[in-house]
C-alpha cells in the first residue's frame, strides 16, 4: 500500500505513474506480444460458458434500462475490446459493433470473424478521433481498462461524449482495496497487497469510489453488479492461492462452476444478487452501469 495514494473521489491510484509514452510502449510491445495478459491459449467448455454467462447478465441490464421506442438493437463500442467475446455477442444480436485495442491478437485468436469490427492503434487517440467525428453508440463497453489508465477520469468524461441519448456506458473493473482484501490482510492471510500490480493496475476502485467517480465526471450510477467472491478462498488454508499459487487453478475452476451454476438460474434474480453482492463489497469485479447525466 506503500506505493498508492489517495484521489479526492476515493479510489486510490500509483503515486508514481509511467509516462504516457512508457505505458504505450508497454502495452504495444509486451503486453500482448510477450502473452502477460490474461489470455490463455485454450478455455475449457465451462470457461466458455461462463464468460458468455457474464456478458448476457449485462445485456439484461441494458434492456432493463431501454425503452421500447430505443428499439431492439443498436450501436456498440467496446474499448479494449481484448479477445472480442462481447463483440461476437452484441453482433449475434444484431447489433452494429465496433472495438478497440492496441494490438489484434485477442480477437484474431478467439473471435477472428471479429476482425472487420476492430480498430487497432492507441485507444485513446482512437476514442478522440471518434469523439471529433460526433460519433455516438448506445452502448460504450469498458472492460477492465480503467484501471489500466494513467487518467481515469478523462477517459470517464470521454466516454460521456460517446453515449447517445438514453446510452448506456458499462464500465468493469477489479474489486480493490476491498472489504476483502483489507481484511485478509489484517488477519494475515495474506502477507501482501497483492493486486497492487503497476505498470497494469495504475488506479483502484471500489464498490463506493466506482459510484463516487462516476457522478463526478457527469454519469447517473444505474446499477452496479459484482461477482463471484473467490478471494473468500484466502480466508482457508488449503484454499489460499496467494499464500500457495498450486491451488489457484481449483480456485478459479470452482469459480467458473459456481458462477455457471447461478446463471441458470432465472435472470433478473441472477442480476439482483449481484447487486446486492456488489452493496456489501463482494465480488472479484464489479461492473458499473451508466447514463450521462445530460443526456436524458
Amino acid at each position: 500500500m506503500d506505493r498508492l495514494k489517495k484521489h479526492p473521489l476515493g479510489f486510490w491510484e500509483i503515486a508514481d505513474k509511467p509516462t504516457p509514452a512508457e505505458l504505450q510502449r508497454y502495452y504495444a510491445e509486451k503486453y500482448y506480444q510477450e502473452a502477460k495478459g490474461s489470455y490463455e491459449v485454450e478455455y475449457s467448455k465451462a470457461e466458455l460458458a461462463y464468460f458468455r454467462a457474464k456478458i448476457e447478465q449485462r445485456y439484461a441490464v441494458v434492456y432493463r434500462y431501454r425503452s421500447i421506442s430505443d428499439g431492439d438493437v443498436g450501436t456498440m463500442l467496446d474499448v479494449g475490446c481484448g479477445e472480442g467475446y462481447a463483440l461476437a455477442f452484441f453482433r449475434e444480436h444484431g447489433w452494429r459493433v465496433k472495438g478497440f485495442d492496441f494490438s489484434s491478437a485477442g480477437v484474431e485468436s478467439k473471435n477472428p470473424d471479429c476482425l472487420d469490427a476492430l480498430v487497432t492503434g492507441d485507444v485513446f487517440g482512437l476514442l478522440q478521433a471518434e469523439i471529433s467525428d460526433g460519433k455516438v453508440y448506445d452502448v460504450v463497453w469498458l472492460q477492465n481498462v480503467l484501471e489500466h489508465v494513467i487518467d481515469p477520469i478523462k477517459l470517464l468524461e470521454s466516454l460521456r461524449s460517446l453515449l447517445a441519448p438514453r446510452g448506456i456506458a458499462i464500465i468493469t473493473v477489479p474489486n480493490d482495496c476491498s472489504l476483502t482484501q483489507q481484511c485478509a490482510l489484517e488477519s494475515q492471510h495474506i502477507d501482501r497487497a497483492f493486486w497492487i500490480a503497476p505498470p497494469d493496475h495504475l488506479s483502484y476502485f471500489d464498490y463506493y469510489s466506482l459510484a463516487n467517480t462516476a457522478r463526478a465526471t457527469g454519469y447517473d450510477c444505474l446499477d452496479i453488479l459484482g461477482d463471484f467472491p473467490v478471494e473468500w478462498f484466502l480466508f482457508h488454508p488449503g484454499s489460499n492461492y496467494v499464500a500457495n499459487k498450486s491451488v489457484g487453478k481449483a480456485a478459479h475452476k470452482a469459480r467458473v462452476e459456481i458462477e455457471n451454476l447461478l446463471h441458470k438460474q432465472k435472470t433478473e434474480d441472477v442480476i439482483r444478487f449481484w447487486s446486492a453482492a456488489a452493496k456489501l463489497g463482494i465480488g472479484r469485479d464489479i461492473t458499473a452501469f451508466l447514463r450521462s447525466s445530460e443526456k436524458h
